[in-house]
Order: C-alpha cells, then sequence, then structure tokens
C-alpha cells in the first residue's frame, strides 16, 4: 500500500508503526497476527503456554486451586519461580497455568459462525465439533498466514508500560526453559510501537463470598471446586453434584454429570444471560442461588471423618428461598472468571469501584469490565494499546477476526480514529446507559449492530483515503445467524 492510500502523518506524540506485540495465541492473538502480517508490520506474538490454541487447548493437569472467596482481580507474583525446591512440573504450572477446557467441550456456537475470513472450514464440517478440530483450526490459521513461526512460545509477558513522553511500549517477560528436570527462568525487555492485548479472560476464576463456602473449601478441599478444575464426568459418576452458576460450563457439567447417572442441582439467580434452561437434562433440577454453606459439627471423641474415602459431605445448603439441600457429594462453582491484565501495572486498579473508574483505568474492582475503550477495541488516551477479545456473548472467532481487521486497518493509517474527545463522550454516554444487572460487554444478539456501526465509521475513513469498503460478514454467516437468533430461548 503506497502512502497516497494512508492518511497522512502519525498523530503527535506517536512515531511511524512498525513492530507490534501480541500477547497470547489463542483465537484472538492469531488472528490479531495475521492481519498485522498482512497490512506489512513486524509482529512478535507472546504465549505463555507451549501451544497454539488458547482456551480450546485440553490439558489433563489443573491449575493451583484459587481462594476462596475470590472476588477482585489479584496482584500476580512474578517472582513466583523463584520459590526454592520447585520442581520442573510445578514450574510450568505457574508460568504457563492450564486453561479450564475439559474432554467433552465443544462449540456451544455453530461453526457456521464460528469461523474466521482468514480461512474457511474443511468442506463438511460439522455446527458442533470437539476441541480437538477446534484447536487445529486455529493452527491452521497460524500456519497459513506465517504467525506460528513469530510467536515465542513459554513466555509470559509481565509488564507493558509507556512513560510519559516515550513513543514505545516497554515490554518486558520471561521465558520458561527447560532441560530433563531443571528448569531456568530467561528475562528480557524489549520496545514495541504498539501492544495487542489477546490473553483472553479465562484464567483466574471468580468465586463468590458465599457464606460457609471458604469453610467447605478448607473442610472437603478435592470435593469443593470452580469450573476450570473439570476435566471429565467420572469422578462425578451417579453423585450428587451441585452445580453453582448456569453458564455454558454449568450446562455442560450438569450434561456429562446426567448421562452417568448423577443427581445434578444447578443453583443460579435470574437473569436476561442465562440462556441455558430450555437445553438442560430433564433429570437436573433447578434451584435458588446458595445463601448459605453449612458443616456438621465434628465430635472430637469420634474418630476423624475423612470425606475423601467416601460417604457425602457432612452439612447442608440453605437456599435463598430458604430450601435446604443435603447429601451433596461435590460442589462446583460455576460463576465464570475475573478479567484481569497485571502486566498493564497502574492500569488495573482493584481496588476501585466499577463507578469510581476514570479515564485512564483499564481494570476495577468489579473484574469483568475493561475500561476507556473504543468500540471495545481502542484505548482511549493511547490507541496503540488495543484489546482484541473483550466482547462477551459472541461469536467469538467471526467477531474477533472482524475487530482484528478493523485494529490492522487503524494501525495502518487506513482509518483514523475519532478525536479523543469524541471517544470519550461515547464512553460516558454508554456507561450512563448502563443497568443494575448489566454485563457491559455483552452483545447478546446484537452483533450485526456493533457490526454495522463500527463499519460506518471504518468505511467512511477508507473512501476518503480511496479504499475499497470493508466488508462485515459473508452471506453465510448472515444466514445462520438468522436461524441461530430464532432458535434461542426467548
Amino acid at each position: 500500500m503506497s502512502p497516497v492510500d494512508r492518511f497522512p502523518s502519525p498523530e503527535a506524540g506517536q512515531i511511524a508503526i512498525k513492530n507490534i506485540a501480541v500477547i497470547g495465541a489463542g483465537i484472538s492473538g492469531v488472528v490479531s497476527a495475521a492481519h498485522l502480517i498482512k497490512e506489512g508490520f513486524g509482529v512478535t506474538v507472546f504465549e505463555r503456554t507451549n501451544t497454539i490454541g488458547g482456551v480450546w487447548c485440553y490439558d489433563e493437569r489443573v491449575d493451583i486451586d484459587p481462594p476462596f472467596p475470590n472476588t477482585i482481580p489479584p496482584a500476580q507474583d512474578w517472582k513466583d519461580l523463584e520459590t526454592k525446591g520447585l520442581t520442573v512440573k510445578e514450574a510450568l504450572v505457574l508460568h504457563g497455568p492450564p486453561g479450564p477446557c475439559y474432554a467433552g467441550l465443544k462449540n456451544n456456537v455453530p461453526t457456521s459462525l464460528m469461523k474466521s475470513s482468514l480461512l474457511p472450514w474443511p468442506e463438511g464440517t460439522e455446527e458442533f465439533v470437539d476441541q480437538g478440530r477446534m484447536v487445529q483450526y486455529v493452527q491452521d490459521i497460524a500456519e497459513l498466514h506465517h504467525v506460528t513461526e513469530n510467536i515465542q512460545f513459554h513466555t509470559r509477558v509481565e509488564s507493558v508500560t509507556k512513560l510519559a513522553g516515550d513513543t514505545q511500549w516497554h515490554i518486558k517477560t520471561s521465558t520458561l526453559q527447560v532441560e530433563d528436570d531443571t528448569f531456568s527462568v530467561r528475562r528480557k525487555s524489549e520496545d514495541f510501537d504498539a501492544v495487542v492485548v489477546a490473553s483472553g479472560h479465562y484464567h483466574i476464576p471468580f468465586v463468590a463470598d458465599i457464606p460457609g463456602l471458604s469453610a467447605w473449601k478448607d473442610r472437603f478441599p478435592s470435593r469443593v471446586i470452580h469450573s476450570k478444575s473439570y476435566r471429565t464426568p467420572e469422578p462425578f459418576r451417579g453423585k450428587t453434584v451441585l452445580l453453582v452458576g448456569a453458564g455454558a460450563s454449568s450446562l455442560d457439567i450438569a450434561r456429562e454429570v446426567d448421562v452417568l447417572g448423577g443427581k445434578v442441582y444447578q443453583s443460579r439467580r435470574e437473569s436476561k444471560y442465562d440462556l441455558t434452561a430450555s437445553r438442560l437434562p430433564q433429570a437436573v433440577k433447578r434451584v435458588a442461588m446458595v445463601a448459605e454453606f453449612i458443616a456438621d459439627d465434628v465430635d472430637a471423641s469420634k474418630p476423624a471423618f475423612s470425606v475423601e474415602g467416601g460417604g457425602v459431605i457432612p452439612g447442608k445448603v440453605v437456599l435463598e428461598d430458604e430450601t435446604v439441600l443435603e447429601n451433596i457429594d461435590y460442589v462446583v462453582i460455576a460463576t465464570g472468571y475475573i478479567t484481569s491484565y497485571p502486566f498493564l501495572e497502574d492500569l488495573e486498579q482493584p481496588s476501585v469501584r466499577w463507578e469510581d473508574a476514570d479515564e485512564k483505568v483499564v481494570i476495577t474492582a468489579d473484574g469483568y469490565t475493561t475500561h476507556n475503550l473504543y468500540k471495545d477495541i481502542f484505548y482511549i488516551p493511547d490507541h496503540t494499546l488495543v484489546f482484541i477479545g473483550v466482547s462477551h456473548l459472541v461469536s467469538t472467532f467471526s467477531l474477533f477476526d472482524f475487530q482484528a481487521k478493523v485494529m490492522a486497518k487503524v494501525l495502518a493509517g487506513c482509518v483514523r480514529l475519532p478525536a479523543e474527545s469524541v471517544m470519550k463522550i461515547e464512553q460516558k454516554e454508554r456507561k450512563a446507559r448502563f443497568q443494575p444487572g448489566d454485563r457491559f460487554h455483552a452483545l447478546l444478539l446484537g452483533e450485526q449492530a456493533y457490526i454495522a456501526e463500527v463499519l460506518t465509521w471504518v468505511n467512511a475513513n477508507m473512501t476518503k483515503v480511496g479504499l475499497a469498503p470493508m466488508r462485515g460478514m459473508d452471506a453465510e454467516w448472515l444466514r445462520a445467524y438468522d436461524i441461530f437468533r430464532a432458535n434461542r430461548d426467548p
């Protein structure tokens, strides 16, 4: 693309963008890197595990249990690998924690809606496929578009900063190197013209502060887990399981346990985002939200009861409607995750309330909203910091691919962002429309309106520099989307 095809000179304080860091090699990171490479940028992708695919990669290992409760973005200990006596296995889990993928995971949005413009699914691909097929698709995109050779594996990003007056982002990383039964850490600092945060939001489990829950976890640790640790239903065969939460993972676990003869309670609050009711097995009983976990008193004069040796958890669960559940074998907390970007340092403020967010903060105590983004993509104070994959309840592969294309065109100078004051006003108005119980980034079947809005802005710019308008979703996607909307719960 020649210089006449772009807007003139970079904005004040910015240099021409050449080298870009991408954090994460899941679908968001891979499509971001691919579209940037197509625009001629130098790209480095940092991936803390040893593979491409993000949350779709199945790993028999499980992450370390989170605290019970765990409700705000936690501080990251970047010196965790310096613990004396740490084994290689322990170091690998700390440095690149296993994700939440379980063996039976399939996409819950059809593949006709879950696709990238960079690569069609193979002819004859079913609408719902296993996690292995999803991973292969992401890896195929990475290979085809020269992303794979630009990935640094086993490398976590620990700091992303730009000091006042600087024109580049300063990134500190640590790479875990393993040889036989020993490991070492190589630390490095590099500067980049722009940074794409594509690290996802399924790393840090959210565990609500329910009275008595932490006591149950302390006394019966293997019987009370977060869904991130779920791998197969076999441990729950024929058991009574209480699921707390009603999202996609709760639905899948309920189905798998039901098939093995387990009895399942699904505890949840009423919400417009609860879309799983009609897809639950008939035998699963939906109940009110848990109000309290109560453990039975233990007679100190008798041998200690070991729940690990079998038997139900000695206690009861009181629900918000005062119903009491007893004879529970397992509790699975499926209440989602905390969004956190600890490498952004001062831009993450877990002690600040959502409503007190200023015009610079990115993450606050709610652990969900990524603040101060234009169109859920560009950091308003500095558009060279970009987020892909923030939007929620969407056809992820397709929408994130679209956002990545927009991002690449902006960083390439083909599209200009509105004035910072205009973006701030839009963000303020959007927050003013926010209602209690809403999820700020949840589009919830609003993708077409979002895409149309973004394209109106993008294509007005593309026309000014004589470029062909950017396309939205193709006809196949639009047909599939209409069918998908018609079949969703009312």
